[in-house]
């Protein structure tokens, strides 16, 4: 049996209130100090239906849905198929922890893309943020409203480009002056707009992805400069 130390006890109710939330629930909690942030990972990273996002002492907890994964699985092809078309690199990091230990800021990804910086980070096998770049894309599928804004946490990444679904539209955002601003048109992929994104995602129930992938990588070949 092993002895907590009261700087120990609220993780255990941390730890216990993860194990209790529904599939797809979001848990707000302010005033978490930075150590018991990074215990927690320690304790759910083998978990892959959890996710842990902080922001100067606030603490978002996110549960997957089968439906969340559905698309996560649905945007890595259509990546792929936009990167291939254009001969471009493209090394997908999925759901890697990334920490701010300086800005107190931290985050897991839905999926994450090096794809115009691909270059910094091949061939090595672990990131180091004091000299490696943050992703170039990111993309966050909020299906629930979110109680945390990622948005500050992606700045101070250098994330170029994020991408966000909430479940009926697709709303793209580019970093500028360490802001987020939204934009019609991709910027790593001018000739894909939010719009015409959407079109290809499924908005409420499970679908064949190999319809969708068929049919997106067919828009691509005939839309690509």
């Amino acid at each position: 049996m092993s002895v907590l130390t009261s700087n120990h006890l609220l993780t255990v109710d941390h730890l216990q209130v993860i194990s209790t939330l529904p599939e797809g629930a979001r848990l707000f909690l302010p005033n978490v100090p930075w150590a018991e942030y990074e215990y927690l990972l320690t304790q759910i990273t083998d978990s892959s239906s959890v996710r842990l996002s902080y922001d100067q002492g606030k603490l978002e907890i996110m549960t997957l849905s089968p439906r969340h994964e559905n698309l996560k699985i649905l945007f890595g092809h259509l990546l792929l198929a936009l990167t291939e078309a254009l001969d471009m690199k493209l090394i997908g990091l999925g759901s890697t922890t990334f920490k701010l230990p300086t800005a107190a800021r931290g985050t897991e990804p839905d999926d994450c893309f090096y794809i115009r910086r691909a270059d910094l980070i091949e061939d090595k096998s672990e990131l180091d943020l004091a000299n490696d770049p943050g992703p170039d894309l990111v993309v966050e599928i909020d299906l629930t409203h979110p109680s945390l804004d990622k948005m500050p946490i992606y700045a101070s990444l250098g994330v170029t480009e994020l991408w966000r679904y909430d479940g009926e539209r697709m709303h793209f955002y580019l970093l500028a002056n360490e802001q987020y601003i939204e934009i019609t048109s991709s910027d790593l992929f001018p000739f894909l707009t939010a719009t015409q994104l959407t079109q290809f995602l499924p908005t409420s129930k499970f679908r064949n992805l190999i319809p969708l992938i068929r049919a997106f990588r067919e828009w691509v070949a005939s839309h690509k400069p």
